[in-house]
């Protein structure tokens, strides 16, 4: 059995945030399962312009899943009110002081100010948007998941030609130099003086330094099983004192 502690609540009571012009409706089934593994959904709003047509297919989706329109008018070619809209509603929460944290989901790179502005009050900032997210705002959410990831596989009859609905394609854990940089580098830190390392310290750690990392970036549902698809570590399952749960522990194998 694997005991990993967890590194974040499980009941935080969270602000869902969705920009509709970068999110599609397929995803968000998915989406709110995901988000309920960290906390609460206490609230729950989408922005956009609800007259456009290129809205239309959320109408039932937000009727099933109880998430609020936020209407919000294009005043002008070019500019995005709904980022705006979005923002400021996203400050009115936070100065309520009634959230642990912020799901914000879009993919675009104008939501960086407003994801450290969040993290500086204290609260954590948990970011969903494509593969294609700008590094910016992926960095500054405390923990940034690619949607592509979180989308199961299409219901059969149905089609969605979005991107969000497009597999991404697993990246190759021995072959990726930054993440096995990031990952021995994380053992390093967090291992005793024979070298070994409590998994659980070491993904902590990792988070820490990688706001996107998750296992299934690479094909993987648990830390444990990606490490050892490295083929770099040892790993020795511990048994604990007054419980059946193992503790994995880690070390990097001699050269």
């Amino acid at each position: 059995m694997e005991y990993i502690l967890k590194p974040f609540e499980s009941q935080k009571r969270l602000a869902v945030l969705i920009d509709a012009d970068n999110t599609s409706p397929a995803i968000i089934k998915d989406l709110l399962d995901e988000i309920a593994k960290y906390g609460t959904a206490s609230v729950k709003r989408i922005y956009g312009n609800w007259t456009s047509n290129q809205l239309q297919g959320w109408k039932e989706v937000l009727l099933k899943y109880s998430i609020q329109p936020i209407q919000q008018f294009s005043y002008t070619t070019g500019k995005n009110a709904t980022d705006s809209a979005m923002i400021i509603d996203a400050m009115d929460l936070l100065y309520t002081h009634k959230f642990n944290g912020f799901c914000l989901v879009s993919s675009d790179s104008d939501f960086t100010r407003l994801a450290a502005r969040i993290r500086e009050a204290g609260l954590t900032v948990f970011g969903f948007g494509r593969d294609t997210t700008p590094k910016p705002f992926v960095d500054a959410c405390d923990k940034f998941i690619y949607t592509e990831i979180i989308r199961r596989d299409e219901t059969a009859g149905q089609k969605d030609e979005t991107r969000d609905s497009i597999a991404l394609v697993p990246k190759n854990p021995k072959t990726d130099k930054e993440f096995l940089e990031l990952l021995i580098s994380s053992v390093e830190d967090a291992s005793d003086e024979q070298g070994w390392a409590h998994l659980s310290l070491v993904t902590q750690t990792i988070q820490k330094k990688s706001s996107a990392f998750d296992p299934r970036n690479y094909g993987f549902k648990k830390v444990l099983d990606l490490v050892a698809a490295t083929g770099l570590f040892d790993i020795d399952p511990r048994s604990s004192p007054n419980s059946d749960a193992k503790s994995i522990y880690i070390k990097k194998k001699e050269q």
